[in-house]
């Protein structure tokens, strides 16, 4: 152990010493001090590279017959810093995410750059309350459950996290958390104008019971506030309460959730909208067969007085509702019909190292409204997925989808004649701990 008066000894040294050496022994004495005079206390430094290759024919849109398919190679590159001790955790993850080329690096006139693509994705400090209690402050991920409506979002290489107040509360049966945020535009003397398709304020409250080692379930209210207009100061709330359980027997695993909303959406509508899925899967030997179905609500009429689509907040996309992302924003994507899919999957374990896993999905509108087609059928989206980890820190990924769509897919999506949908891609994942004490 280091004390005090000796780590200052170590950033003195000689007058004569230079500023690089200054630096890099400053940089360690609050390291070691920190260290030092904490007790139990570790700090970490992890890095996270992720490039991706990607070739879309097809991808977020079906793509008319003789378009050229778009390549395309995106990067997002993090870099984590972690300290904690029995009172105290701290976490800061810079993040650079671009596409390769999408910089201008010079022209006629000299050299500039388009706008920054650097920012802050994790920043955030927890202190303990008592025995059992933790306080979060400040930017960070929200992921609970299945991640259905408060998610990472981590195919997309920016990810999601939120500028969130959060208590945790843990015992040997129990997570209890409690989280609110308040999201402003700018550093405003007067008004609280916000986006109105963006969420103004999010207030949770999330408990987790452990009934046994098979059996879990949790409960959650989210009370969504948003503005009706950018001119407009005035909250409209939308209220999710659910349920999630998993059950584990053996070799049996079985997943359900359901979500009920109410409450008003950003144009004063009634809100009366619900959502409920389902999963099991059963493993054997080295494959992994499942099964499952998703609900998500939609409107007869778009016209009537109250909204029966279902918000899924802040949940996941890509992970739940086919890898070609056509169904992301459920108003457009759907007309406000919702949405049905049934599907089905195996994983397979060819190696302790490789994996291999393939879904299916067939999706259909949930309802029918006067903007919709009448057929409700929208098509199978199938997914492959060829993964080998060839290392703690490393991993090779690779993935092929295709969609084969219907008339009223093609209608909704207003292309006539579309070629064959598919999505390709290859991404190489490095996550080393670059430091750790």
């Amino acid at each position: 152990m280091f004390e005090t008066k000796r780590c200052l000894k170590l950033i003195i040294g000689s007058e004569r010493s230079q500023s690089i050496s200054r630096t890099k022994y400053i940089f360690t004495f609050f390291i070691v001090c920190l260290l030092s005079n904490s007790g139990f206390a570790q700090f970490t430094v992890d890095a996270q590279l992720r490039n991706r290759f990607e070739l879309r024919n097809g991808y977020r849109k079906l793509a008319a017959e003789g378009t050229t398919p778009a390549a395309v190679i995106s990067q997002r590159t993090r870099l984590s810093f972690s300290f904690e001790n029995e009172h105290l955790k701290l976490k800061i993850t810079p993040q650079d995410v671009r596409i390769w080329g999408d910089e201008q690096l010079s022209s006629s006139t000299g050299v500039y750059g388009d706008e920054a693509s650097l920012d802050l994705f994790e920043g955030y400090v927890q202190i303990k309350t008592g025995a059992k209690g933790w306080l979060s402050v400040g930017r960070q991920q929200l992921v609970y459950d299945n991640q259905r409506i408060l998610s990472a979002r981590n195919w997309n290489q920016n990810g999601i996290a939120y500028d969130a107040l959060i208590y945790k509360w843990q015992s040997d049966d129990w997570d209890i958390h409690a989280g609110t945020t308040w999201n402003t535009a700018g550093n405003n003397t007067a008004d609280n104008f916000y986006d109105p398709t963006r969420i103004k304020t999010l207030n949770f409250v999330w408990a987790k019971h452990r009934f046994s080692e098979s059996w879990n379930l949790s409960v959650s209210h989210i009370a969504s506030g948003v503005t009706q207009t950018e001119t407009d100061n005035k909250l409209f709330f939308k209220q999710t309460i659910g349920l999630y359980t998993t059950f584990t027997k053996d070799r049996l695993n079985v997943m359900g959730n359901l979500y009920y909303q109410f409450g008003k959406n950003n144009s004063a509508k009634k809100v009366s909208a619900w959502m409920a899925n389902f999963d099991l899967k059963y493993q054997s030997g080295k494959i992994t067969p499942g099964i499952g179905l998703s609900y998500l609500s939609g409107n007869k009429n778009t016209n009537e007085k109250n909204d029966h689509l279902f918000d899924v907040l802040y949940g996941s996309r890509h992970r739940f509702y086919g890898s070609m992302d056509y169904f992301s924003n459920f108003s457009k994507d759907t007309k406000q019909g919702g949405l049905v899919y049934y599907y089905f999957y195996f994983d397979v374990k060819i190696t302790a190292k490789t994996s291999l896993k393939n879904m299916g999905q067939y999706f259909t509108l949930a309802q029918v409204n006067e903007t919709t087609p009448s057929d409700k059928k929208l098509g199978y989206d199938n997914d492959l997925v060829l993964k080998h980890k060839f290392s703690d820190w490393g991993a090779l990924e690779c993935g092929y989808s295709f969609f084969l769509p219907t008339r009223s897919l093609k209608t909704l999506q207003e292309v006539v004649d579309p070629g064959f949908a598919q999505f390709l891609y290859l991404q190489l994942t490095f996550v080393p701990t670059l430091f750790k004490n």
